[in-house]
């Protein structure tokens, strides 16, 4: 195949440069030109002399093997196709948007006859567009991308063709301006410091000081200059330092050397009796950046020093924390009463140094240690404990309420690996008399092996107060807690949990106080307890095959829509109960209601989970001595319910439908109809939740209307089904508690110590009432007194059915 060739005295833009086409004969492979330029194809004896010049020969020859080159690019040339001048090609790479239709030897009959006008085709500004995007995408497209693009763009395939050619002229030729532009400013560059050296050479130094001889030769800012840069190194070095600890390595792209003698902290997992032993920490590929990789939308609040100031708190809290989770005795002991771990306070302040200070005044310890298998893998505990909403779904009753204020570091390849994020929660016991512990912590994930994982809290309300921000009074301090994660064969995980704090003893009630010093309250165990259920509870719902004692009328859709409902049930519940700021509550002070009741009150507008009107909310607990397991099974015994529910009308319930979520029957959702006690009254629905851990259990429910549910449980949306949530919380008494002696008084409040202790319950007993379907309505005494009463009422009863009245 080759070209025809001429000479074309005609030039795009009127001047009177001349072009030579040549005929080119190509290999059937199309890789090299196998021939030479023709003479006898000249068409003019001017062209014949411009041919002959050494100059142009030289440039045609260079001509000639850029034209090789671009042969090898192209995937298929077409036959007939004239070649265009250099100044064309350039005028077309500048405009990027014309083409040009060129003709061939063939279109002239003879050299005297002027060639033919060459036809100009300029693109439309769509047609640019379309061009530009696939450009972007594939710079070399095949034949069948041009093909599909010249029919969508109405071009013919030899103008998309062409384009695309012209285009990567064009980008050639920017890069190389752009290259260009660079090595001048490098040579403009060299010659200002040939300059200066020359200066400075001229200029003789003092042999004493080492500066200049002549006054003046050295400015003040000069000075200033030097001393900044001097400072700023210092600073990049103790950064690069605190990086190449943060990613257990030295950095070298932040700085040409560093420190020799700082360390490399690895917080190499050591052997232990946990089940760590001989893991090594694993190398990281990617290095941080001088902002220490920040990776996330979210506005960064924190100024560059306290950022550097917090990575090396999280660099301490995660080294305490894998020495504590490897460590037993002498620092972890079993406890003689439930045989839970508990922290030795002197072997801990003998081991560690505190990292966020000493305890305030007034404080008081609680730590405890728990490991368990947990139906999940690490990673997606990892990706579970860094996202704040994950991380409330998975601890519903235990979180009020959690954001992610602040991302220092989203983590390295594309894992959590080396995130550090800045955290607020709202940590709860389901009860009045237990205050809502706020805090604000850092949360640092590390990678320590292969399926080893580290996720480390720890507050940092102290460091912020030693940093100039304004002094916040915190009832809590969150010292080096969380857990570490290690993957086992079987698709569990062991999961190793420590909770360590400080807090003001003073406002928790003292029925409380021994439940929350063990541990048991905000601790270790509660935490593997939660995960544990919910995670079984996950488990059996993606499995496929339906437990046999769940209701097999309701479809699987129905199923999710129910649980869904029961979600929001309880975490409703939950916020009514501990006055969380999930929703604005005032609490009331009345005369007419007992000492140890909370009575509090919302208004409820445009929210289609709710009806409309005024809500009171009354809550309270009680010490019970019946074991939690016993009480638990007597309240959500729909059989017993006519014992203390005043909802069902004097007899017993009957359950329409069941949902398990765990292996135990009192994890459920259950669906209860009461009875009718005539036959103008509608039977009414209920729907309870019940849920049961070695940390308490809960029993939650809320009158719901028959038709919502019959939606709800054929796969409807439950977001528009309204109800207000009332129910239980237990747990057991704490260790050391001062139940009543046997035969002695029921409330323990008589201050002796007893003859022997009476293992119970403490009971949480709460109601949220609509008590005037107007917004704009006033809170009468009445209302309060009825909220009032039926707590009094329904707690009685408990303690009746259960014969353990005073």
């Amino acid at each position: 195949m080759s070209f025809g060739g001429f000479l074309d005295n005609h030039s795009g833009g009127g001047g009177g440069g001349a072009r030579i086409v040549a005929d080119i004969p190509y290999s059937n492979n199309h890789n090299m030109p196998t021939g030479v330029i023709s003479q006898q194809r000249l068409v003019s004896p001017l062209a014949k002399s411009m041919f002959n010049s050494p100059g142009l020969s030289l440039a045609l020859q260079t001509s000639m093997e850029s034209q090789g080159e671009a042969t090898r690019i192209q995937e298929n040339y077409e036959t007939n196709v004239g070649r265009r001048s250099r100044s064309e090609a350039d005028h077309e790479s500048r405009s990027g948007s014309d083409n040009m239709d060129g003709g061939s030897g063939d279109d002239l009959d003879g050299a005297d006859k002027p060639p033919r006008k060459k036809r100009y085709h300029r693109h439309t500004p769509q047609q640019i567009q379309e061009l530009e995007a696939l450009f972007k995408e594939c710079p070399h497209p095949d034949e069948k991308q041009r093909s599909e693009l010249s029919k969508r763009l109405c071009l013919e395939t030899r103008q998309v063709k062409f384009w695309f050619q012209n285009r990567r002229t064009q980008m050639k030729t920017q890069l190389e301006r752009h290259e260009n532009s660079i090595l001048r400013q490098e040579n403009d560059k060299l010659r200002a410091e040939n300059m200066s050296i020359r200066e400075a050479m001229r200029n003789p130094i003092c042999t004493n000081c080492g500066g200049p001889a002549i006054i003046g030769d050295i400015s003040l800012e000069e000075q200033h200059l030097r001393i900044e840069n001097a400072r700023l190194k210092d600073e990049l070095d103790r950064v690069c330092a605190l990086a190449g600890k943060f990613l257990g390595r030295p950095i070298s792209t932040l700085a040409a050397s560093m420190p020799p003698g700082l360390p490399n902290s690895s917080l190499e997992l050591g052997v232990g009796s946990n089940g760590f032993g001989g893991l090594g920490t694993v190398a990281t590929t990617l290095p941080l950046g001088p902002d220490f990789g920040i990776s996330s939308g979210l506005p960064v609040v924190a100024p560059p020093r306290e950022r550097s100031i917090f990575l090396e708190l999280a660099l301490a809290a995660m080294e305490e924390l894998v020495k504590m989770a490897q460590t037993d005795e002498p620092l972890w002991f079993r406890s003689f009463e439930g045989g839970r771990e508990i922290m030795n306070h002197e072997e801990y302040l003998r081991t560690f140094t505190p990292c966020i200070g000493l305890k305030p005044n007034g404080f008081v310890t609680e730590a405890s240690r728990e490991t368990g298998m947990v139906i999940i893998n690490s990673l997606a505990l990892v990706e579970t404990l860094m996202d704040s909403n994950r991380w409330a779904e998975m601890f519903p009753c235990m979180i009020a309420r959690t954001t992610t204020t602040d991302v220092i570091s989203g983590g390295m390849g594309g894992t959590r690996n080396g995130a550090l994020q800045l955290m607020h929660a709202e940590l709860q016991v389901l009860s009045p008399l237990v205050p809502v512990r706020e805090v604000n912590f850092l949360r640092f994930c590390k990678q320590h092996a292969e399926g080893v994982w580290a996720v480390v809290d720890v507050s940092i309300d102290s460091i912020r107060e030693t940093s100039g921000a304004p002094p916040t009074f915190v009832s809590c301090r969150r010292l080096p807690s969380g857990c570490v994660v290690q993957d086992m064969p079987n698709g569990y995980s062991k999961v190793t949990w420590i909770e360590h704090a400080e807090y003001d003893e003073r406002v928790i009630h003292h029925l409380y106080r021994p439940l929350i010093s063990g541990g048991m309250g905000f601790g270790a165990q509660r935490w593997v307890a939660t995960l544990q259920r919910q995670c079984e509870c996950l488990a059996i719902l993606m499995s496929s095959s339906v437990p046999s004692r769940d209701h097999t009328a309701i479809t699987a859709s129905g199923r999710r829509s129910m649980l869904k409902l029961a979600q929001r049930m309880t975490d409703n519940f939950c916020a009514g109960v501990c006055a969380s700021t999930v929703h604005k509550w005032n609490k009331l002070s009345a005369s007419n209601v007992d000492e140890d009741v909370r009575v509090m009150t919302r208004k409820s507008i445009d929210d289609p989970g709710e009806p409309p009107g005024i809500v009171l909310s009354a809550a309270t607990s009680v010490w019970l001595p019946v074991s939690p397991q016993r009480l638990f099974d007597f309240l959500r015994d729909e059989r017993l319910r006519s014992e203390w529910d005043i909802l069902s009308n004097g007899g017993p319930m009957q359950e329409m439908a069941h949902i398990a979520k765990g292996q135990d029957h009192g994890n459920c959702v259950s669906l209860l109809r009461a009875s009718a006690m005539n036959a103008n009254q509608s039977s009414m629905l209920i729907l309870q939740e019940t849920c049961i851990d070695a940390a308490g259990s809960l029993v939650v429910y809320a009158p719901v209307d028959i038709p919502a549910m019959h939606v709800v449980m054929n796969g409807g949306d439950s977001a528009y089904v309204a109800l207000l949530p009332s129910g239980f919380a237990i747990v057991p008494d704490g260790p050391e508690s001062r139940g009543p002696v046997a035969n002695g008084p029921a409330n323990g409040a008589s201050g002796g110590v007893p003859a022997h202790r009476v293992s119970g319950s403490l009971l949480t007993v709460a109601f949220q009432i609509l008590v005037n379907s107007l917004p704009t309505a006033k809170l009468t005494v009445e209302s309060v007194e009825t909220v009032n009463n039926l707590i009094s009422c329904t707690v009685q009863k408990i303690k009746a059915a259960l014969h353990c009245e005073s």
